[in-house]
C-alpha cells in the first residue's frame, strides 16, 4: 500500500474539513466511529473525486482497501463512477462491497454504467442478495429499487427481495423501502406481496408506513394501504 498517497489524500480531504457537516453526519450514520469522520460535504467530495479521477494516482488509489474514513470510502464510490469500461468497473465495485460499512456510503454508490448493462448487472445483484455481508445485501436491493422498477422491471425481482429474512435493520429497511416505492412504481404487481403477508411483519409495516408518506400515492389507495397494518 502506498501510505505516502494515502496520507496525501487525507491532508487534501482534512483542508476540506466542516465540523459542523461533520457532527452532523455523524449523528445521522451511527455505525460508523465518529473518529472516523473528516467532515466533507458530498458535493465538495464529488468534485474533488472528479478532478482527482484524471490524474494517474486515482486507479493506485481504488487498490487501496480497506480505508479508515467515511469520505476515503466514498470517494472510492465516486472514483468507480468514473471507470469508462464497464467489466472494469464491476471488478472493482466487487472489490468494493465487502469493505463499505455503512448506509450512507452504499446508497450512494450508483454507477451510471451499470444503467447501460442491465442483464449484466442483474445477475451480479442474484448473488449480491445471498451475501452474508450486509452491506453487500443492501446494494444489491438499492440498486434493484434505483434501475429495476421502471423498464426493467420483472415480477420476480419482487420475489427476490421478499424472500430476504435478516435480522439486520440495513437490510430490513431496505427491504420496506423498495416495497414502498414498488407499491409507487409497479402497484399491480407490488401489492399482492402485502395483501398476502410475504414480508416480516416489520417490513411490511414499514413498507406501508413509507408509501403512505409519498406525495405519489393517491389518498384513497394511501387510506387502503394503512387498512393492511398488521396488527
Amino acid at each position: 500500500m502506498n501510505t505516502k498517497l494515502e496520507q496525501d489524500i487525507q491532508a487534501q480531504l482534512f483542508a476540506l474539513q466542516d465540523l459542523k457537516y461533520r457532527d452532523f453526519h455523524a449523528k445521522l450514520v451511527p455505525t460508523v466511529d465518529k473518529d472516523c469522520y473528516i467532515g466533507v460535504r458530498t458535493p465538495v467530495l464529488r468534485k474533488f473525486a472528479k478532478d482527482f479521477s484524471k490524474q494517474p494516482e486515482a486507479m493506485e488509489f481504488l487498490e487501496m482497501l480497506p480505508h479508515k474514513y467515511i469520505e476515503e470510502n466514498n470517494l472510492h464510490a465516486f472514483l468507480i463512477e468514473t471507470v469508462k469500461d464497464f467489466d472494469t468497473a464491476l471488478i472493482y465495485t466487487e472489490k468494493f462491497l465487502p469493505f463499505i460499512n455503512n448506509w450512507a456510503t452504499c446508497d450512494l454508490f450508483s454507477p451510471k454504467l451499470f444503467k447501460k448493462h442491465p442483464n449484466e448487472v442483474y445477475e451480479k445483484i442474484k448473488l449480491w442478495l445471498k451475501s452474508g455481508h450486509t452491506y453487500t445485501v443492501r446494494y444489491g436491493i438499492v440498486t434493484l429499487l434505483a434501475n429495476y422498477l421502471d423498464s426493467e422491471f420483472r415480477p420476480e425481482m419482487l420475489d427476490l427481495v421478499a424472500d430476504i429474512r435478516s435480522e439486520e435493520y440495513y437490510i430490513n429497511m431496505a427491504i420496506a423501502w423498495y416495497f414502498s416505492i414498488a407499491l409507487i412504481k409497479q402497484y399491480d404487481h407490488a401489492l399482492p406481496y402485502l395483501k398476502n403477508k410475504r414480508l416480516d411483519k416489520w417490513v411490511h409495516n414499514k413498507a406501508i408506513q413509507k408509501a403512505v408518506e409519498s406525495y405519489r400515492i393517491p389518498l384513497e389507495t394511501k387510506q387502503y394501504l394503512k387498512s393492511l397494518k398488521e396488527k
